[in-house]
């Protein structure tokens, strides 16, 4: 909230305010993780 109104009141970094911003909205998201990850490249030509 302080990033958002640094912006809004003194014209600060938009970024810092979105990061913020999108950080907060997404609190209690956790990513599923995949355990096997990606097929590794070796042999494929």
């Amino acid at each position: 909230m302080e990033a958002l109104l640094l912006v809004a009141e003194r014209g600060g970094p938009t970024m810092f305010a979105r990061i913020g911003g999108m950080r907060a909205l997404n609190r209690h998201y956790a990513p599923e993780l995949n355990p096997k990850g990606k097929e590794p490249h070796w042999g494929r030509r």
